[in-house]
């Protein structure tokens, strides 16, 4: 079994080939399509978070709404930027998301992706401490989340409140149980990827790497995946961890489907870069007919080193498009693939 939900990037423009013409579009067809994913059978709902963008960009109301509408599917960010995020806010946030959802949050962070701005954190009142740089300080915010998500006490109490306090000291409220073990960290690198591991992370692994062997997108991606599990095995940490993959990917199962992917022109990996210095390896995208999908993704060793799958969908085709390309993933895919 393996799970399968989708990422929403979450564009918006207002053009007339959009469906998605305004941020309460976006905001308000992202809940729509976790409820149809939900009805589908999909395991989970996920969205990125970009600043400065026509794009999802406050992750928590959403999370909350899809959370008070749905009732068994996972909800989750893939990822949150630390960079801009005050981690005792966040931790607050999180824990009422994951209350509304009854511990059905799954909140990927990272250390951040090139942004739409310069330093965009500057303007959110973030700066890197002397000596260090802004991914230093995007990991420092996360081990500080990671810390409060705890529950433990830290916090000294008024010796006159207002209201009666619990004895000790205080945590942050509200408190969600089990929430820490949830938390995933977006790695770009193999060292990354067991820094997580060591923290007691989940790992998220998108379609995008540091370009470490030249290899191809998926066989570096599966050697990053099996780092990070010999790390957390090396850890002692009792628990199994959890893996994610995302791709996209399009079962080629009526005339639109061709219309749109039929020639993607995306079917090889692509080389870039993400800054000056880091050279970054861009997986393929995937679409063919079912038969052609499923021997295609047979062969891609980081899909099967992965117990989840994170389909990225083209959200600004709608809603009803879109379930139709997880249901046709679900229907057509997963069990040749004997993930259903």
């Amino acid at each position: 079994m393996k799970k399968i939900g989708f990422l929403s990037f979450g564009h918006w423009t207002p053009s007339v080939h959009s469906q998605t013409r305004s941020a309460a579009d976006t905001l308000l067809q992202s809940i729509e399509l976790a409820v149809a994913a939900e009805e589908l059978g999909a395991d989970g709902a996920y969205f990125r978070v970009h600043h400065f963008a026509r794009q999802l960009a406050s992750p928590f109301p959403l999370l909350a709404a899809v959370g008070a509408r749905t009732s068994r599917i996972e909800i989750g960010t893939a990822v949150i930027d630390m960079r801009y995020e005050n981690p005792l806010y966040m931790a607050e946030d999180a824990g009422a998301a994951d209350l509304i959802a009854g511990g059905r949050l799954q909140l990927g962070i990272s250390r951040g992706s090139p942004e739409q701005v310069i330093d965009g954190w500057r303007y959110f009142g973030y700066a890197p401490p002397d000596g260090q740089g802004d991914a230093d300080m995007g990991r420092n915010h996360a081990e500080a989340l990671l810390e409060v998500l705890k529950g433990e006490g830290f916090a000294q109490p008024n010796p006159r409140p207002m209201f009666p306090n619990p004895p000790g000291l205080l945590r942050l409220e509200p408190h969600s149980e089990g929430l820490r073990e949830r938390i995933w960290w977006g790695a770009g690198s193999n060292a990354t990827a067991i820094w997580a591991a060591e923290r007691g992370m989940n790992l998220q692994s998108s379609t995008l790497k540091d370009d470490e062997t030249g290899e191809p997108f998926h066989v570096q991606q599966a050697a990053q995946i099996r780092a990070y599990r010999a790390a957390w095995k090396e850890a002692g940490h009792a628990r199994e961890p959890r893996v994610s993959v995302s791709r996209s990917i399009f079962a080629l199962v009526s005339d639109q489907d061709r219309v749109y992917f039929g020639r993607s022109g995306q079917e090889a990996d692509s080389i870039g870069f993400i800054d000056e210095k880091t050279r970054a390896i861009f997986g393929r995208s995937y679409a063919a007919e079912p038969d052609a999908l499923v021997a295609q993704l047979k062969a891609d060793e980081a899909i099967a080193e992965a117990d989840t799958l994170l389909l990225t969908v083209p959200n600004q085709l709608g809603v009803a498009y879109n379930a139709h390309v997880i249901e046709a993933i679900l229907t057509h895919v997963a069990p040749a693939m004997g993930w259903r």
